[in-house]
């Protein structure tokens, strides 16, 4: 408990996560690419008295869509409301899929984990230090190991078992539980239980998972050691947005490692999991700043 300890002060002793700059907005949007959308769009909120402070645009040629995505600062008493409605024209006007946020207000996101917990620890100190800038609400098991964790960092924990009987039940309580916190993101840091259709498709674009990127080559347990069997040069690991089909969703980060023949099993095992934590909070990181935009089976990612 003393390594555990180190890692993870006492709620109290926590270190301040700096605030956002004031009224300062994230705009992001795609439509079907034709002239004059970004004259329009930034004429609008020139008219609010925005000032832009960082842009980033992609036309995809193949699908014909466009996107972009707009840090901006607003003026004494503009909101998201006010903002939407002066941008409601232009969106009509185009088609445009939009999402605006203010980042003075923290997503609020929830974990869920199963025995191994290295992505979420990781995740858990990037959020102290205020790298992610986010409020865990909560974490969510299907075993009890990671209680330890939760408590010493003060968040609240639930353990919610699951079995081919209990799967529904088990579904139902987690949508609860997305609702009754508030929950904006579910990041899934190592959670070993296959999620429904019908709840992939209820938290679509709003949950993250991790995975080795050996699937679908070595598939079942000991993954890490089927590789080592064949021999293979180059490890790593992907985080995506979960769809119905497994470990196929949208993907927004990807890493790998070289290995050589000397590494054990276990070597490759310890390489995997950091790779996997540090993959995965870049993913979140990604997602929380509004730098993610879906389109089709891929996603555009604005660094």
């Amino acid at each position: 408990m003393e390594a555990l300890q180190s890692t993870f002060p006492n709620a109290e002793r926590r270190t301040q996560v700096p605030e956002a700059p004031e009224r300062q907005f994230v705009l992001k949007l795609s439509c079907t690419a034709e002239p004059g959308i970004v004259a329009a769009v930034t004429t609008v909120l020139a008219e609010q008295g925005a000032n832009i402070v960082e842009t980033a645009q992609f036309w995809d040629r193949q699908s014909d869509r466009f996107f972009l995505r707009l840090a901006f600062l607003g003026r004494d008493g503009i909101d998201v409301a006010g903002l939407e409605t002066a941008l409601a024209p232009v969106k009509a006007r185009f088609g445009m899929e939009m999402h605006l946020t203010h980042t003075s207000r923290r997503p609020r996101v929830l974990i869920m984990v199963s025995r191994f917990d290295h992505a979420l620890l990781h995740l858990l100190y990037q959020v102290r230090v205020g790298w992610l800038d986010a409020e865990v609400v909560a974490i969510v098991s299907n075993h009890p190991d990671a209680r330890r964790v939760a408590d010493h960092e003060g968040l609240p924990f639930h353990h919610i078992p699951v079995s081919a009987a209990t799967k529904p039940e088990a579904e139902a309580r987690l949508l609860q539980l997305v609702e009754e916190t508030g929950a904006e993101l579910v990041v899934l840091a190592r959670y070993m239980q296959v999620l429904s259709d019908d709840l992939s498709r209820r938290l679509s674009g709003r949950i993250i998972n991790i995975h080795h990127s050996f699937l679908p080559s070595f598939k079942g347990a000991k993954p890490y050691h089927q590789a080592h069997e064949r021999g293979v040069k180059l490890i790593g690991a992907t985080a995506h947005y979960v769809t119905a089909d497994l470990d196929e969703g949208p993907i927004i980060e990807q890493e790998a490692e070289r290995i050589t023949h000397s590494m054990e099993p276990e070597a490759l095992v310890a390489v995997g999991r950091d790779i996997e934590s540090r993959v995965l909070a870049r993913a979140v990181k990604m997602h929380l700043e509004g730098r993610v935009v879906l389109n089709g089976k891929r996603t555009v990612v604005f660094s």
